[in-house]
């Protein structure tokens, strides 16, 4: 059995929207970890390993259904981790080496960059870089297969109700970058993902 040390922490941003490429053995570990995560009914966004000499920390991201809206509560990540290290100690592919679990889900300001982020960004006000076209600031108000449709608000003087526009659809493969804009109403939310983003702890 492995050394391990489980860890949980939520709500990590991840500033690179870039596509991961993974390794032989993070692919081998997210099939190996998926069902778990699906049966705690969290979605598995990503699965990373970093090695430092002869120790690795195993990072795993989890997520609610695309259906759902919120964020992935302490105590979720703190159960799914719980099932995850059981996993990982049995496996019987492992090499033996110490490691340490890591498991958090994606902040608010992860870039929109797969379908179902910007299901589970609905109604939120979003700033989006189009290809060949006008950038955008509104709000999501329905997602398709291959696009999405925004609710424009365009820009107003200081103190005045800001103006909504007619709604715009875009097709995904026309968008550079989209990215949630922290909202008033939702500062409550932003704070205690920040807070979450604090020091792990041990499960």
């Amino acid at each position: 059995m492995s050394d391990s040390e489980a860890t949980t922490s939520t709500d990590r941003s991840e500033s690179n929207s870039t596509a991961t490429i993974h390794n032989p053995e993070e692919s081998r570990l997210k099939a190996l970890l998926e069902p778990a995560v699906l049966a705690s009914r969290l979605y598995l966004e990503d699965v990373s390993i970093h090695v430092a000499g002869s120790h690795r920390t195993v990072h795993v991201v989890v997520d609610l259904p695309q259906e759902e809206t919120g964020g992935v509560s302490l105590d979720a990540i703190a159960e799914v981790s719980r099932g995850l290290s059981d996993i990982l100690d049995n496996d019987p592919k492992d090499d033996g080496r110490p490691y340490d679990l890591e498991v958090s889900s994606p902040g608010v300001g992860r870039p929109l960059t797969e379908p179902r982020h910007w299901h589970r960004a609905r109604g939120r006000m979003v700033r989006v870089k189009v290809i060949q076209g006008e950038n955008l600031l509104g709000r999501i108000s329905s997602v398709g297969e291959n696009d999405v449709t925004l609710i424009p608000e365009h820009e107003v003087k200081k103190g005045m109700k800001p103006k909504q526009g007619d709604p715009i659809t875009i097709p995904f493969d026309r968008i550079r970058q989209g990215k949630v804009e922290i909202e008033f109403s939702h500062l409550h939310e932003a704070a205690l993902e920040d807070e979450h983003n604090g020091p792990s702890e041990e499960a």
